[in-house]
């Protein structure tokens, strides 16, 4: 697998503190593996809601593991779009598990999840206007306050778009990142699916993002479906390899910004982790591919 130095390549203004290399989410059933084998990886992300009881197996696997790896928290609960202010129990958990385990980085998604005191257990789409923007933004300030760190904000996966919006999704991300100077966790598997779903070209949807802004770039798989009328409908799945057409993105993605935080997300049907760790090394390989010549003696790169 291609090793990125630390001096090679370009830095992002705004990225995090991950290593400049490819991760994988953290399965439990790959905790025993992942001890044994020292994978070759630049690091592990785990979602945070996994772990916010005190004890147990996963906090002792992954104490473990943090000792030779650097950690990606992702959260996935906190309902930043929602209407009603953010959970300060479920802040203060959160804070305490980030001073137990030190992440280079935390992220949430630009989505709600919870409405009346009920969670859906889904990450559902915002409309784009100046109220949501408002909302948005006061929530992510009071995370950063709270967690005393800057977050990383994701774009979502849609499948359908409001009426009532006034602004782009991209218009308002960038908005969202220059209030609150939060990052940006750029899902190029949910840019693709969103803009296939709605018509739109996802290279145009990238390139109109503050590029410098990100700090984790996420890659993951897709199901094709149909909608209700019968029209092709893509579904942010992570039960499958990455798409050629995602692979295609990051392509062109690295070869301007130069090596970044990749993640390969899988969270449904989870292959053992030498699968993982093989398609992981695909990434590796664009990164090594788009740094300077001079760069190459820093690499090692498998036959």
């Amino acid at each position: 697998m291609a090793r990125v130095a630390p001096h090679c390549g370009s830095v992002p203004a705004g990225a995090s503190g991950l290593p400049r290399r490819m991760g994988i989410g953290l399965k439990s059933q790959h905790f025993r593996d992942v001890l044994a084998s020292r994978p070759d990886l630049g690091f592990f992300e785990v979602h945070a809601e996994n772990y916010l009881v005190d004890g147990g197996p996963f906090h002792h696997f992954l104490g473990r593991i943090r000792e030779r790896h650097a950690l990606s928290l992702h959260g996935v609960g906190l309902s930043i779009g929602g209407e009603a202010a953010l959970d300060e129990a479920h802040l203060a958990r959160l804070a305490r598990l980030v001073e137990r385990y030190e992440p280079a980085s935390f992220s949430e998604h630009l989505a709600w999840s919870s409405h009346g005191g009920a969670f859906l257990n889904d990450l559902l789409p915002l409309p784009y206007d100046a109220p949501t923007l408002d909302r948005v933004c006061r929530h992510i300030d009071r995370l950063q306050e709270r967690l005393g760190r800057r977050i990383l904000l994701e774009n979502p996966a849609t499948y359908v778009e409001f009426e009532a919006s006034t602004m782009s999704e991209t218009g308002f991300l960038r908005a969202v990142l220059q209030r609150t100077g939060c990052g940006l966790l750029l899902d190029l598997n949910n840019a693709y699916v969103s803009c296939t779903n709605h018509g739109r070209d996802a290279w145009t949807y990238i390139d109109e993002l503050p590029l410098a802004a990100i700090g984790e770039v996420h890659l993951a798989g897709f199901a094709r479906g149909r909608d209700g009328a019968g029209a092709p409908l893509l579904i942010d799945g992570h039960g499958s390899p990455v798409d050629e057409a995602v692979w295609a993105l990051y392509g062109r993605l690295v070869g301007r910004l130069g090596p970044v935080p990749t993640l390969l997300e899988r969270d449904n049907e989870v292959p053992p982790l030498p699968v993982l760790v093989a398609e992981a090394s695909r990434a590796e390989a664009v990164m090594a591919a788009a740094l300077p010549a001079d760069c190459g003696a820093a690499l090692q790169v498998p036959a």
